[in-house]
């Protein structure tokens, strides 16, 4: 499957179903385990408590709402929410046995649930796939309560020289290289355009003001090579 530089929400889709059963091992390579600890730091930067309820957005095969299920506890509730099939079916493989998270088919840019449904809300490596940013930016507030935080985590842009330099020397020499032997040399090659249209840090801080958001920081990691937006509901 070959994207564009622009791809559809049905390509996109397609994308993610197709690499969903070696979405996890390729992640551990690709990231050297390191991106277990960046989700964790954004679940903790989400702010939910035992007994409340959060939506992990873009849930992928569960990474994000397994951790958030740790934090609520058996009292609480989570749902995580994806637009691929194939990733929600590996997501509920990996969470048999826990009654607190629910699994749900739907769109970010139009999230299936009531204004201010859930406590937190966290959104990982899935706002530099969507179509609208400032859409998902607005539905994540919408369905927070007052008080509320969101955390999410994505690649970004350092600013240093070098480390911009490294970052497309690993996505050229690394990742798509890696992804050819899974043959998804075109899937993976996609992360390069994709990052390229995503905005920079204080972009990011002011579409998510725009959206309602207070209190709205952007955590660099990795020395921006990946980052985590945070903001609250007010």
């Amino acid at each position: 499957m070959e994207l564009t530089s622009s791809p559809t929400p049905s390509q996109v889709q397609a994308l993610f179903n197709r690499i969903a059963p070696v979405y996890d091992p390729l992640n551990d390579w690709l990231s050297l385990g390191l991106h277990r600890v960046w989700k964790q730091m954004a679940v903790k930067w989400s702010q939910v408590q035992p007994g409340q309820s959060a939506l992990d957005v873009c849930c992928g095969s569960g990474d994000l709402a397994l951790l958030l299920a740790r934090r609520v506890g058996i009292q609480g509730q989570v749902v995580g929410l994806d637009f691929s099939t194939a990733q929600l079916e590996m997501a509920k493989i990996r969470s048999r046995g826990l009654g607190q998270i629910k699994w749900i088919q739907g769109d970010a840019l139009g999230l299936p649930f009531d204004d201010g449904s859930f406590d937190g809300a966290t959104l990982g490596y899935g706002l530099r796939n969507v179509s609208d940013i400032p859409q998902c930016l607005s539905e994540l507030y919408r369905v927070l309560r007052p008080g509320g935080w969101v955390a999410i985590l994505d690649f970004s842009h350092p600013q240093e020289l070098w480390l911009k330099n490294f970052q497309a020397w690993y996505l050229q020499q690394i990742v798509v290289p890696l992804a050819k032997t899974y043959n998804l040399t075109d899937e993976y090659t996609y992360l390069i355009p994709s990052l390229a249209r995503y905005p920079k840090p204080p972009e990011l801080i002011t579409m998510a003001q725009a959206a309602g958001f207070q209190a709205v920081t952007f955590y660099p990691l990795m020395g921006g090579l990946m980052g985590v937006l945070v903001g609250q509901h007010p």
